[in-house]
């Protein structure tokens, strides 16, 4: 473990290493490992065309084309990859690649950096290995890849960066760089700091962030796919609970069911607040059994081929509602019913929010929960907190320098996700008190209206109640004795 710690921080270090030079020119040498998968070594996943599954070679090239027509005249973009982060001295945590760089190149790997400039094209500097590197890890990509596969117009072995980006940053009048993934392999060049010092440096997202707003036909197929495996992960979930209303055990069972339908990983962490606990709006410990009467709040979204899912259901694991659950369910799944019928080209997240406050301010008020006077808006604040949904894609909160005031367009994904959270401690009438509701679903816009990714996934109280209910209990059973035996 000492070796693959010190392979891993070697392999994929953005210091510069000795070793190769020389230009590095396209290749005839047929490349069967990229690093990743390709058509030739994942027929099963990646099409003859595609870069990565579902997204062709000239949809990214397509992409670096339209980044090159938003960027100033004469400047570049340096992009870098996501680094290797490690769990504990020896073990890395999941490497998730900067989303940036893998809407611009395709590239999964960490150690990596893009250039994108007028003059350059597409310039790549790759990281290098060597034999033991390969007994240890695998195959890498190297110049061969960012050539052959990933399409580069130039690349380079990482050794040859110091002596050759410099020059590119000093014929650039403007430099723009993913300022959150941003490394000292370049940020120490001497031309750098220069150019920083001199205020030419931005931040990229301004534009990627644009371009990544609205999603292409190939991305909304694989966001419909990512939300289709949640809501079947969720359902199976919800099924479980009766039998197993344990926070850990669901949080693992969604996991499972997602990863068995081909998601490569989780959005986030599952949030599976049991009863108090789904009034803490991230919550994350998942350790707690769920209490006979309480609902269970689930937030979850996993992630495919790049592009995450997202949405939250609640429901009482018992199978019925109390009548003051129920009340203030009904409260949440109008708002968001209504406010999913917003959702249009031409409105915006926060002309959406605004009515989502009225709705739940009004219901709020008439349970008792809200009192008329000054101190009514800083009280919902507490109860509620959030915005009514975020744009959604390849990162969770998506495009976060596109306004919410933006108008939205054809081809942008948001959640609507009402919410109403009170503390055990909260002033207020009794029965209420403990009670964490979400409901949140995916929209797409399109061009005439809208379509819910998640609709699939059950929300009325009358549909929820009958699947908890009417599920075989035979199969209930057998589920709950495979499980005792997996949790021994």
């Amino acid at each position: 473990m000492q070796r693959l710690r010190g392979n891993l921080l070697r392999r994929f270090s953005l210091k510069q290493p000795t070793g190769l030079s020389g230009i590095c020119t396209s290749s005839t040498r047929k490349i069967f490992d990229a690093g990743q998968p390709t058509a030739t070594s994942h027929p099963q996943l990646v099409k003859e065309g595609e870069i990565t599954p579902g997204i062709t070679c000239d949809e990214y090239i397509s992409r670096r084309q339209r980044l090159l027509e938003l960027l100033p005249k004469n400047s570049a973009a340096i992009i870098a990859a996501a680094p290797v982060k490690m769990m504990t001295d020896v073990v890395p945590y999941p490497f998730r690649q900067d989303a940036d760089y893998f809407y611009i190149t395709g590239c999964q790997q960490p150690g990596g950096i893009a250039v994108l400039g007028h003059e350059c094209g597409l310039c790549m500097f790759m990281p290098e290995s060597d034999a033991q590197d390969v007994i240890w890890q695998g195959e890498i990509a190297g110049v061969d890849a960012a050539l052959e596969t990933f399409r580069a117009e130039k690349a380079f072995p990482m050794s040859r960066m110091h002596e050759i980006l410099p020059d590119i940053i000093r014929r650039s009048s403007k430099l723009f760089h993913n300022v959150k993934t941003a490394v000292p392999a370049y940020m120490d060049l001497d031309a750098f700091c220069k150019a920083a010092y001199n205020g030419n440096v931005k931040d990229l997202s301004v534009y990627t962030d644009e371009l990544r707003w609205i999603k292409s036909p190939s991305e909304q197929k694989l966001m419909r796919e990512s939300a289709s495996i949640a809501c079947q992960a969720l359902l199976q979930t919800m099924l479980l609970s009766k039998a197993l209303p344990d926070e850990g055990i669901l949080a693992a069972k969604v996991e499972y069911e997602c990863k068995m339908r081909g998601a490569q990983r989780m959005a986030f962490n599952p949030v599976v607040g049991g009863g108090p606990n789904g009034s803490v709006i991230h919550y994350s410990r998942n350790d707690q059994k769920i209490s006979d009467g309480d609902l269970v709040l689930m937030d979850i979204g996993c992630e495919l081929h790049g592009y995450l899912s997202d949405l939250t259901r609640t429901w009482p694991p018992c199978g019925n509602f109390s009548s003051a659950q129920e009340e203030l369910y009904d409260l949440i799944l109008e708002t968001n019913k209504e406010c999913v019928k917003l959702c249009k080209p031409g409105t915006s997240i926060r002309e959406i929010h605004n009515h989502s406050v009225e709705m739940l301010q009004t219901g709020l008020k008439e349970v008792g929960i809200l009192k008329d006077g000054r101190s009514n808006s800083r009280t919902f604040h507490q109860l509620n907190p959030t915005s009514i949904g975020h744009y959604l894609g390849m990162d969770v909160h998506d495009c976060s320098m596109v306004s919410n005031d933006r108008p939205l367009k054809p081809g942008v994904v948001i959640t609507i996700e009402p919410g109403v959270y009170i503390p055990s401690s909260f002033d207020g009438p009794k029965r209420y008190q403990g009670i964490g509701i979400r409901i949140e679903d995916e929209v797409l816009i399109t061009e005439t209206g809208h379509e819910v990714l998640t609709g699939s996934m059950p929300k009325e109280v009358q549909h929820i109640k009958s699947l908890l209910n009417n599920y075989s209990c035979d199969e209930r059973m057998e589920t709950n004795n495979d499980s005792r035996v997996a949790f021994r």
